[in-house]
């Protein structure tokens, strides 16, 4: 389980977050579990989605015993279709959508040569695609709400230009443009739009591909904060952004990276 990196009266509680409809894509592993464990101790009701069935179900039965037990559906966001049954069975069942967390994403590394126009659409339908099409389908149950919340992920990545992971890097950059584009639409209906950008966050995926002792000492020295970015630390950007206290904060870029350059 992901711990608050705060602990009793120190850590941050939402009431605005209390009975909250969010819905995460990605939240059965990672950062994504981060989430959604972060808003089921809020009080929030929370649905997500996810392609790993296995640890998406651990994570519901670890957290049945919450207020409001989170809510899973197995979902392949390549397949907007089944993206759109999934996003209209939560709404049926919470009574609507509140909060958006588009989250989900995979890094798979590869050279320039290797990209084929099919792996091209692949990696834009894993990584990009489907953002626009979650919000697009929430965005009615948020008008009729009053206003919603979207928080988009993107990456360090780009910014920093890191090798063989061109397609990843092209959705990344597109979903900081794409947030500025939804909130400028959609602020009339009072739904606000930012983009959350993590650094280096310690997941057991990253460990997988930065098992290298010198790879972590190279990212803690590129950092201006010494220590390893956790999932709890972009969950708790999540919450504010997604919380009341946030209400005039839309169309920007929110890095939790501790200052990775």
């Amino acid at each position: 389980m992901v711990q608050p990196l705060v602990s009793g009266d120190r850590a941050a509680i939402y009431p605005s977050l209390s009975g909250k409809r969010v819905l995460i894509t990605g939240g059965g592993s990672g950062i994504g579990a981060g989430l959604v464990e972060a808003f089921v101790a809020q009080g929030a009701r929370v649905a997500f989605v996810d392609i790993a069935e296995a640890p998406s179900r651990a994570l519901v039965e670890r957290l049945s015993g919450a207020r409001h037990a989170p809510l899973f559906r197995l979902c392949d966001l390549t397949d907007l279709a089944a993206l759109k049954d999934a996003i209209a069975g939560f709404e049926a069942e919470l009574g609507g959508i509140d909060i958006l967390v588009n989250n989900a994403a995979n890094d798979d590394r590869h050279t320039v040569a290797e990209v084929t126009p099919e792996y091209w659409d692949n990696r834009i339908a894993v990584n990009l695609r489907h953002l626009f099409f979650a919000a697009q389908a929430v965005v009615p149950s948020m008008q009729r709400a009053g206003g919603g919340a979207i928080i988009n992920f993107g990456s360090i990545s780009w910014h920093l230009a890191l090798p063989d992971i061109v397609l990843y890097q092209t959705s990344k950059a597109g979903i900081e443009g794409m947030t500025r584009a939804l909130a400028r639409d959609l602020g009339i209906h009072d739904i606000r739009v930012n983009t959350i950008i993590p650094g280096g966050i310690k997941t057991p995926r990253q460990e997988e591909l930065w098992h290298d002792p010198k790879e972590e000492a190279r990212i803690l020295e590129n950092q201006c904060l010494k220590q390893r970015v956790l999932p709890a630390d972009v969950a708790a950007m999540t919450l504010f952004l997604a919380s009341d206290d946030a209400r005039l904060c839309t169309g920007h870029d929110y890095f939790v990276d501790a200052g990775w350059r």
